[in-house]
């Protein structure tokens, strides 16, 4: 994220969508818990847009949450709502966030 003179720039953080991951899909890869995403829209106050993905894993034992976030993808909403469509279709994770951004990109 970027930072103005030391301080964390002012940003809106917006619901996007929420999916729980398919059991067929889980069971594929040998899950045994719910795992739940969640994506946000960002935009700053330059009304540049941006994404957060938050992961929630459902495990007997705890609650795991992982998140990432990119900032300044772009200044037009809606293509930001495009790519966090993509996101969400694919079932793209925070730790794959990064990768598939610079893949829609290019």
């Amino acid at each position: 994220m970027r930072t103005i003179e030391g301080e964390e720039q002012k940003r809106i953080r917006k619901f996007f969508a929420g999916i729980f991951v398919d059991k067929e899909k889980l069971m594929e890869n040998n899950i045994n818990y719910p795992i739940k995403l969640e994506y946000y829209k960002i935009r700053n106050l330059e009304d540049e847009y941006g994404v957060e993905i938050v992961k929630t894993e459902y495990r007997e034992e705890y609650v795991k949450f992982e998140n990432d976030a990119i900032t300044n993808i772009t200044k037009e909403e809606e293509k930001i709502d495009d790519i966090i469509s993509k996101l969400k279709n694919n079932l793209v994770t925070p730790i794959e966030l990064k990768e598939v951004i610079e893949d829609i990109l290019i």
